[in-house]
């Protein structure tokens, strides 16, 4: 029986998938498969077991050059499963080309939990096969320093990189989680989603928010009702920087219609400042953060200045430093 009709064109027709979603395929691809002959180089494909349970045959065949492959394919009703871009490339305009399955938007942070996987497997990574909780308990907090001194630096690129470096604390903490303590970040990802949906009334139900500062409001209630608190201060991090706290229990304390009374000390004048900043809008921590910033890039240029003179920064007088630093800009 010949392979077409007269004066019909025969063309291939090329499936292409994500390796990400295994078994996951468009009926327009199951069609084309169940159509065949199936033909695929991509004999590691997680696709595949699914393939062959829907019982469709395929041939897995070694991998070879794209150019006489295409060659081969023009003309004929094979269906290729899973081609690498260069075929697709080369059989542009002679072939189908069929999309089985689309990566969604967040797709690849399977990889991220694959890789992870792989790393504190058996015949892993050593060094990652050490970590616990506690040892990697600083690098949550620097990685998520860079990350804000990308966003401080408002560089883009940078803070793609650090942004990855904090995803990586994550999914390292909830792998060590789903080996000693039975959860994992499934169950990080379920629970976040649960929160956003409940905190959002107005998006998700029949709630009403007619403003940002409703929003607010509304989240800081649903939050207290489903944490049972008793205090305004419940749930206030103290391990953050004193200047962050210090403005986090003074919001709180306003919130609640209590005064923010003034303190003695070299902690009251800190204590103070920070009200003095509340009340100008100001937030203290990037106000205090953008000053000192702004003293150590003048004090680096002070000392490649004093070097490219010749001079020793460490033996510069008073006087020539007061000459080279009047002093950071107001933040």
């Amino acid at each position: 029986m010949p392979d077409s009709l007269p004066g019909l064109r025969v063309r291939p027709t090329l499936v292409t998938c994500s390796a990400r979603l295994p078994g996951q395929l468009s009926w327009p691809a199951w069609q084309a498969l169940h159509r065949g002959p199936v033909r695929t180089s991509a004999g590691d494909s997680p696709h595949l077991p699914y393939l062959c349970a829907a019982g469709i045959d395929v041939a897995v065949e070694p991998e070879q050059a794209a150019a006489p492959l295409a060659q081969e394919l023009r003309g004929r009703p094979d269906v290729w499963f899973a081609p690498p871009l260069p075929l697709v490339r080369e059989l542009a305009g002679d072939a189908d080309v069929v999309a089985g399955s689309l990566d969604p938007p967040g797709a690849a942070l399977l990889d991220v939990v694959a890789v992870m996987d792989r790393l504190r497997s058996p015949g892993g990574c050593p060094w990652d096969a050490e970590q616990t909780h506690a040892s990697l308990m600083p690098y949550l907090l620097e990685e998520a320093y860079e990350a804000y001194e990308a966003l401080e630096d408002d560089d883009p690129v940078a803070l793609r990189e650090e942004l990855g470096d904090v995803l990586l604390q994550v999914v390292f903490h909830t792998r060590l989680a789903q080996e000693d303590a039975g959860w994992s970040v499934d169950d990080v990802a379920a629970e976040l989603v649960a929160k956003l949906v409940r905190r959002h009334p107005h998006v998700f139900a029949d709630g009403t928010a007619r403003d940002a500062g409703a929003v607010e409001r509304s989240w800081e209630q649903i939050k207290a009702a489903e944490k049972r608190r008793t205090s305004v201060t419940d749930g206030v991090p103290l391990g953050q920087p004193a200047l962050s706290l210090a403005a986090k229990l003074q919001r709180r304390a306003t919130r609640l219609g209590a005064p923010v009374p003034a303190a003695s000390g070299p902690g009251g004048e800190l204590w103070d400042a920070v009200a003095r900043a509340a009340a100008a809008g100001v937030d203290p921590e990037a106000a205090l953060r953008t000053t000192a910033r702004t003293f150590r890039d003048a004090l680096a240029r002070a000392e490649a200045e004093l070097r490219a003179a010749g001079l020793d920064p460490a033996a510069t007088g008073s006087e020539r430093w007061a000459q080279l630093l009047p002093g950071p800009a107001a933040g």
